[in-house]
């Protein structure tokens, strides 16, 4: 259910947007483009984009890199979350993570479910936070891209959604460092 409180005024997020891929470059990111065209098309700021291999490390690192950027809100990663021994940015996004928004793996195999049956089990989707920056890994399709932002992260980063949203809480996301 979508509710958006039209008396209030859309906030836009700034968003990075990574891709894993062993054989993908900018050109033949579809997956990409996907994220980068709804993202700016709902009124978001690209903050960054970036290709990397299947390395955990180098993920993290990337990971890590935007979550001390505080021109970046978001990190929306797509590719390396399936079974085979080759993805691993799952994992990468779990070293980095502070927290771990476990409703978003099971939101999104509800809604992969809808989509593409029972193959929604070889999903990892995940989603996290880091540093006062939401985290989230997708699979790496055009598809399952479009599915993840329409469905769940639209709303959740568009300020007027209600009954609730992930912008109205970013403020307080490190209210933990700021006790005494």
């Amino acid at each position: 259910m979508t509710r958006i409180d039209e008396t209030k005024e859309f906030i836009p997020v700034r968003i990075a947007v990574l891709t894993v891929s062993d054989t993908r470059g900018l050109a033949e990111d579809r997956s990409g483009d996907t994220l980068v065209e709804r993202l700016t098309g709902a009124g978001h700021v690209l903050a960054h984009r970036a290709i990397l291999p299947d390395e955990r490390g180098g993920i993290a690192a990337k990971l890590r890199e935007w979550v001390a950027d505080p021109g970046v809100d978001v990190v929306i990663s797509t590719g390396g979350t399936g079974l085979t021994g080759r993805d691993v940015t799952v994992e990468a996004h779990r070293d980095v993570y502070e927290k771990e928004i476990e409703a978003f793996g099971t939101v999104f195999t509800m809604v992969s479910m809808q989509k593409i049956g029972t193959s929604a089990v070889q999903s990892r989707a995940t989603g996290g936070v880091a540093g006062g920056t939401y985290l989230f890994a997708l699979p790496g399709s055009p598809g399952a891209c479009r599915d993840a932002w329409d469905e769940i992260l639209r709303w959740q980063f568009d300020y007027r959604h209600r009954p609730c949203n992930f912008v109205e809480i970013m403020p307080r996301l490190e209210e933990h460092k700021r006790r005494k």
